[in-house]
């Protein structure tokens, strides 16, 4: 049966691996904390988290022991996963802020647990810094607490960032729809319309670029060039057909929509952060789409003539 003494290390080797698991959360929270205060709070905590692995390996060494590596090494990986979990979700700051209060409070039972363990061992020193660490997780999960607020405003704001972002790629696909508009439209009142509309777009992509920049965002590269193959495929699926104008017609008239769908929920997660700004921009982007599909719509005839002239069904 283990001692008193021998339990205490026990204890003492699972507070380490706590702390060197909380660390590798900690050095990387504050640039995904969505929030300035927050990341602060994080920042402000990984030094105390250091000092605390600090104490926890000199009261070890007081027993002749050491950290055990194994642990270290799995909790520290398991920090690191959360971390790319983390980053991975939409609402980032939230889940960010709900786990690390979870994990504080993970913490400050394990240093209730050690404290009194290490009375029972007779260690008074022992028994006394797991009671400050106890006290300073405390004080970490209660500021945590007093930040939730803020955690959800910033998850917001990182949710409006992705819709930016998905807003700038889908107008990289209009561009590059429209730029072959022109050649393929089959009737210079189409080709027109689509002409118009290009540049339309080139100044809605710049405008949802500049709230991206203004969030402390940018376009995704990836994301961009991908919706651009896209169009290039539609434009060369188009050339290929016989019926060209009144396809390429009906696409732009839908794409527009997906626009304007895409624009409405914009608008509203823009709303709920409380960005007017990016809220104002979605309002002039939707006047324009939604004006696009009109002027679209009043060349069917035109369109329906274009076709049949162009597989030689002309009346």
């Amino acid at each position: 049966m283990p001692s008193a003494t021998e339990q205490l290390v026990k204890y003492l080797t699972d507070a380490h691996s706590i702390e060197e698991q909380a660390l590798a959360q900690l050095r990387t929270a504050p640039e995904i904390a969505g929030d300035p205060q927050l990341a602060g709070l994080f920042a402000d905590h990984l030094r105390e988290t250091e000092q605390q692995e600090r104490l926890v390996r000199g009261r070890l060494e007081a027993h002749g022991a050491s950290p055990s590596k194994l642990k270290d090494t799995v909790m520290a990986a398991g920090g690191k996963g959360f971390v790319l979990f983390a980053r991975s979700q939409p609402d980032t700051p939230g889940k960010l802020t709900a786990h690390a209060i979870s994990y504080e409070n993970l913490e400050l039972a394990g240093y209730e647990l050690l404290a009194r363990v290490a009375e029972r061992a007779g260690d008074q020193e022992t028994a006394e810094v797991a009671r400050q660490i106890r006290d300073q997780e405390h004080a970490m999960s209660e500021r945590l607490q007093g930040a939730l607020q803020r955690a959800v405003d910033a998850s917001l704001r990182d949710q409006l960032k992705k819709y930016l972002a998905d807003a700038h790629a889908i107008e990289a696909q209009a561009m590059q729809l429209l730029s072959k508009g022109e050649d393929i439209a089959g009737d210079p009142e189409l080709a027109r319309v689509y002409a118009e509309h290009l540049e339309e777009t080139r100044d809605q992509q710049a405008l949802v670029r500049e709230r991206l920049e203004a969030l402390g965002g940018s376009p995704t590269p990836l994301k961009d060039a991908g919706m651009r193959v896209g169009a290039l495929n539609w434009g060369t699926f188009f050339a290929a057909q016989p019926d060209t104008p009144g396809k390429l017609a009906a696409f732009a008239f839908a794409f527009e929509h997906l626009e304007i769908g895409g624009y409405e929920q914009l608008r509203r997660v823009a709303e709920r952060a409380g960005d007017q700004a990016t809220v104002a921009a979605a309002e002039q982007i939707l006047v324009q789409e939604r004006a696009a599909a009109a002027k679209i719509a009043g060349q069917w005839d035109r369109a329906v003539e274009a076709s049949l002239r162009a597989v030689g069904a002309a009346a």
